[in-house]
């Protein structure tokens, strides 16, 4: 007899996103290089699915230098007029001048705070906050404290950062715990 697992419904039954699900959503970071790498997916994503961002993350690492915000941030025209030729990535003129943006903004938020981690951590002392969400209808899409980082990052000069982007990243990368009480990761995050 086979176990099922239940996980959340978002990630159906296509292999990359529940490995996505399996491993990584929902799983607290605190490394700076992982934090970026999930605010300029993000950013990204604004106005398509999770998926097509997961099916094109390989290419946008490669592309964007392994998400190394140093060298983005100094990325010149050239590099912005390739990178918008890659078809391997979300080709969005806005998008592309936005990550190079908000690596400087990074970078200027790491020299303020020793870390973008101990920034954007702050919003919750450092500890996620463990939702018990029993439906995905349930679950938000923005709250209060995503509506004051968004408002906070945006101030600092960051771009593509709405509170529907920051909600996101807050779940990615373990800030919320939004994974259904049912889930089998619910209790592991």
């Amino acid at each position: 007899m086979t176990k099922i697992t239940n996980r959340c419904p978002w990630c159906g039954s296509d292999s990359l996103y529940v490995a996505y699900h399996d491993k990584e959503w929902g799983v607290p970071v605190y490394d700076d290089s992982i934090l970026f790498e999930f605010l300029i997916l993000e950013s990204f994503q604004a106005g398509l699915s999770w998926l097509t961002i997961l099916r094109k993350r390989e290419n946008f690492r490669i592309a964007f230098d392994y998400f190394d915000y140093k060298k983005i941030a100094k990325y010149s025209e050239s590099k912005i007029q390739e990178l918008l030729q890659n078809e391997g990535i979300i080709r969005n003129k806005l998008k592309i001048r936005a990550a190079v943006t908000n690596a400087q903004e990074f970078i200027k938020v790491q020299k303020e705070y020793g870390s973008f981690s101990n920034y954007i951590w702050g919003f919750v002392d450092g500890k996620p906050i463990n939702n018990h969400v029993k439906s995905m209808s349930e679950a938000p899409a923005t709250t209060t404290l995503s509506d004051k980082i968004s408002k906070d990052l945006k101030t600092r000069g960051f771009k593509f950062m709405g509170s529907t982007i920051v909600y996101a990243h807050m779940q990615a990368t373990g800030m919320v715990n939004d994974h259904l009480v049912e889930c089998f990761r619910h209790s592991k995050v």
